[in-house]
């Protein structure tokens, strides 16, 4: 039998198989545009901020070979604080990011009792401290004070999500660009600081 030019084959077609959804790097875009930022900022002498390590403790380790060491087995030493922190023009800056697939709020569980102390000790030291929260699905990016988490945390602590107006009316809309490619040090500079620089 000639099948030319289109082979047909005698075997069943097999369905693809299913796709499972994989949530563990969900916010790996965001943060990378983060990171982008701040290696901007590094190398143009505007600030240092860096992303904070997680501690952990190792438990076991295999060596399937002698140079390839494979952590099996690790637990968290104390929860994290924020995600980054650093220095601008003498201040020192403190925040958390968060990204969310909802349109029109953000979950509150994403927000720990621990970070929320920790935010507060860090603005009681006079420290910049604050939010970065990007809607995936709309492409919005804000920038949202720690005074305006913390006090939407005590109040509503019923509440299980915040309000995207309420971000919009108490935080500031970061328009992304290219370089940088979330330019918050602006709206530091601008809002938080006041305009001025040391």
């Amino acid at each position: 039998m000639v099948n030319y030019p289109h082979k047909i084959s005698s075997q069943k077609r097999q369905a693809p198989p299913s796709q499972t959804k994989n949530f563990a790097n969900r916010g790996m875009s965001f943060e990378k545009m983060i990171n982008a930022t701040n290696d901007y900022y590094l190398s143009h002498g505007m600030a240092v901020i860096h992303k904070k390590p997680t501690p952990i403790q190792i438990v076991r380790v295999d060596y399937p070979q002698r140079s390839r060491a494979k952590i099996v087995e690790a637990y968290f030493r104390q929860a994290s604080t924020t995600d980054y922190s650093g220095v601008y023009n003498g201040y020192y800056i403190d925040f958390e990011a968060k990204e969310t697939r909802q349109k029109h709020a953000i979950p509150m569980k994403n927000f720990h009792h621990h970070q929320i102390q920790h935010m507060e000790q860090v603005l009681a030291q006079r420290g910049i401290c604050f939010v970065l929260l990007h809607f995936a699905s709309q492409q919005e990016t804000y920038l949202l004070p720690a005074v305006d988490l913390i006090r939407f945390y005590h109040q509503d602590k019923g509440q299980k999500s915040m309000p995207l107006g309420y971000i919009r009316e108490n935080g500031y809309r970061i328009e992304l660009g290219a370089f940088p490619q979330i330019p918050y040090l602006d709206i530091i500079k601008e809002h938080l600081l006041g305009g001025k620089t040391r």
